[in-house]
Order: C-alpha cells, then structure tokens, then sequence
C-alpha cells in the first residue's frame, strides 16, 4: 500500500469524498486545489502517487502532468470529460492510468495501489544503486528460496526512513532479531532501539511511558519528562506483542504513523516524531480486527510491510543449518573454552528436532551443550538433553523433507485457510501481489 498519495481537484467535495477514500484505506492523504499549489506540495512531500483532474483553472492538467513526469512523479488523471484522444495524450505524456468521472472507488484504489507498487520498487532499486546493503545478520535466515527472498526484502525495507514494519510469527522464532538487524542495516542505524513489551500495565502508566509527560501545577507535581517516542528519535522503536496494545492507546499509536506528531501527556502542543515503528506479535492480528479489540485501521498501517518468520520446525533443513552455525559462532565468543564444531550424531538430532520453542529453545540448549563440552573438540550427543539422547534414530515424523514446491505449495494452502479463503489477505502475509497468489493457485492446483 502506499504511504501517502497527492490530490488535486480545484472542486472542495471530490477533494473531500476521494481523500476519505485513501485515509479509510490507510494512506497519508495531502490535498491541494490548484496544480501551481500541487507541484510545490510534490517537492516537500515527495508522495508515491498523484491524483490529478485534468480541467482546471490557471495551468491545465496536461501541462501540470508534464511538470509532474519532469519531477518523475507518478501520476494518475481523473477527468469528467473523457475522450480517447485526450487519454492518448495523457498516456503519451507518461500518466500511469486515465480514470473518468464518476469513478468507482475500488477501480480507483487498485489503480493508485498498482502505481504505488511500481513507485515504491523504483525508489527501492535507486537507492540499491547508492548503497549496498549489508549481507551481516540476515545471512543466518538460511539458504532456501523462501529465506533468500524474506532477507532480501529486509535488507530493502531496512533502506526505507520510516515505513513502519511488522514481525509475525511464534514466540521464540526471532522476531527481534529481525527487527534489530533491520535497525542496524538502515540509515538509522546510528540512532538508539528502544524496546517496549510490558503491556500489562494498563493504559495509565503506558500513556506516559510511550508519549512522556508535561510539567503540571506544583501542586500535582506531574514534571516534564520525555517518553520513548522522544528517546527513540533518530532511531526505531520496536514493540513487542503490539496486538496486546490497550485500546485506549491505539488511536494515538495510529496518529503517530499517520501525522508523525504526538502530544505529552498533559500537553497542548503537537510533537513532531523522527521514528521508525516496528511492532511484532505472535497472535492473529485479523482474528482480533474481526473481533473489534484491535482497530482495523491501525493494522493497515502496521501491516505497509509484513513480515512472517515460520516456526523452527517447518524451516527447511538448510536453513536450520544456517541457523545452528549462526548461534554456535556466536555463543563461541561467549562460552569460554567452547568447541568449535557440532559432532555428526548430535548435529543431526539438533537438526531433526521439532523445536517447539524455536531459536529461544536452540540457543538455551546449545549454550548448555558448549558449557558442557568445555575443552573437548566438539559437542557431541552426551552434551545434549535426555530427549535428544533417547530418541531413537535421526528422524522427527513432525519433519518430513520437502521440495521447494512442496513447501511453497504447503504455505500457501496453510495461509490461505489461516484467512478463511480470503486470498487478497492471503497475498499481503505471503508478500506478494493477488494477481501472483492467484497465477500460484492455479500452477499448484490448490483447491482443485
């Protein structure tokens, strides 16, 4: 979905009407009523599309478009007036899409969602071209084709300024990790993290901690003290469990992502914020949408950029590999005396393990099999818990080898029912267009 998107209409009710279309859907709406007004707010906000009517007083739409294409804007033209040659000339002049009057607002949604795809993976590769991203980190996710392409996505979206993120996936399975590792590989890098989990504490005391406190009579003796909305300018605030967050703080969280301002607790003056958000759970955040504790707009916002790590266990065994060398270099550093190297017997008990409690459970059990074999070559099966000694032969039925067709046949059928069928949300978990979802339905038959 786009960030923000540009409207200019000289007509006060389209600008109205279609601007609430964009904000219910999510997006940051800028309007202006002349082109002249529009190209400067295009220069100081710089949004991933422009919706422009076409018959205007002052510069008309056609000469405003050609000023928009010299800024490489992405332009899409509304018009009352349609006409082939007129569209033609749009087209040829570089608009994105020509869309007459009275438009359908799901037709014009998909239309300006299309462009912003297309935009947001123009300014992605420019950026790519200036800057390599940085392979440190992302390279434990592991080597399969599901795992390339997840890590490759993180290291395009750590190059984004604020878009904000969201981790799903189990308890355990690194969503922190991967929200710290897109933290160092982005430009704000510089700047703090700052953690926030303790949602239990109710509304009261998170209100101040989140958005700080202004100073108030002597006599309540509230004093001004900043919260970590301000601590974390410059950097990313990442929020854990963030489908726990209290209702009553949800309408200001999504203020924040929308506006990028806050206020203090007991202020009268708006912030501005210079942070990124990145919230994780590992609950079904549109099971709770549908349930109406957790607001549906705010999810939107959120969700600009999903991210979904699978549980230990139905990670291919490259990837597991990957995963145990990572955390074997680094609890190596830690453990003094530790072996270098895993024997063959217990590397494959380790590797053919369900993980109920995935990287958490992996890094405790290697970290007390390191301690163990202090001074010896390798770890080796004895090092290892009861249940990985006692456990006859190398296979876990719970882990059974797959294709990587198989397994992207297997995850699309299981997020696919995880939304009840519904394949456009389907698609915005997989990462991928509906058009692709639907084209991989059909080539893996599911459902037939």
């Amino acid at each position: 979905m786009s960030d923000s998107i540009l409207l200019i209409d000289d007509d006060v009710d389209v600008l109205r009407a279609v601007g609430m279309i964009f904000e219910r859907a999510g997006y940051e709406v800028a309007r202006e009523l002349n082109a002249e007004s529009g190209l400067a707010a295009y220069d100081r906000l710089r949004p991933e599309v422009v919706i422009l009517d076409l018959h205007m007083p002052g510069l008309s739409g056609l000469n405003a478009l050609a000023r928009f294409r010299e800024r490489n804007a992405a332009v899409v033209l509304l018009t009352g007036h349609s006409d082939v040659a007129t569209a033609v000339e749009a087209m040829q002049l570089g608009a994105e899409n020509f869309l007459s009057k009275p438009v359908d607002p799901s037709h014009l949604l998909a239309a300006v969602a299309r462009v912003a795809d297309k935009v947001r993976l123009r300014r992605l590769n420019e950026l790519l071209l200036l800057r390599t991203v940085p392979d440190d980190g992302l390279e434990s996710l592991g080597g399969s084709s599901a795992m390339r392409e997840l890590s490759r996505q993180a290291g395009l979206v750590a190059l984004s300024e604020r878009t904000p993120v969201l981790i799903t996936g189990e308890s355990g399975v690194g969503k922190a990790w991967l929200a710290r590792t897109i933290h160092q590989l982005s430009p704000r890098s510089a700047g703090p993290f700052v953690e926030l989990a303790a949602w239990a504490r109710g509304p009261a005391s998170l209100e101040p901690e989140l958005f700080g406190t202004e100073r108030a009579s002597e006599t309540e003796g509230r004093e001004r003290r900043p919260g970590l909305v301000e601590l974390s300018a410059g950097g990313t605030l990442f929020l854990r469990e963030i489908a726990d967050l209290p209702a009553e703080i949800q309408p200001r969280l999504l203020r924040l992502l929308e506006t990028r301002t806050f206020r203090r607790l007991g202020g009268a003056r708006d912030l501005i914020s210079d942070v990124r958000i990145i919230g994780a759970t590992s609950r079904d955040l549109p099971a709770l949408v549908e349930a109406g504790t957790f607001r549906e707009d705010l999810a939107y916002r959120l969700s600009v950029v999903p991210f979904h790590l699978p549980p230990i266990r139905e990670r291919l065994r490259e990837d597991r590999l990957a995963l145990l060398l990572t955390l074997l270099n680094e609890l190596q550093h830690e453990v003094e005396g530790a072996p270098a190297a895993i024997g063959p017997e217990a590397l494959e008990r380790m590797l053919t393990h369900a993980w109920p409690g995935n990287v958490r459970e992996i890094r405790n059990v290697l970290e007390r099999a390191l301690i163990l074999a202090r001074g010896q070559p390798a770890v080796v099966l004895e090092h290892l818990p009861a249940e990985f000694r006692n456990r006859p032969g190398v296979g876990d039925r719970r882990h059974t080898p797959m294709s990587l067709d198989e397994l992207e046949r297997a995850h699309i059928e299981r997020t696919l029912k995880h939304h009840g069928g519904n394949r456009t949300r389907a698609a915005v978990e997989l990462g991928i267009s509906r058009a692709t979802l639907i084209n991989k339905i059909k080539r893996y038959a599911i459902g037939a």
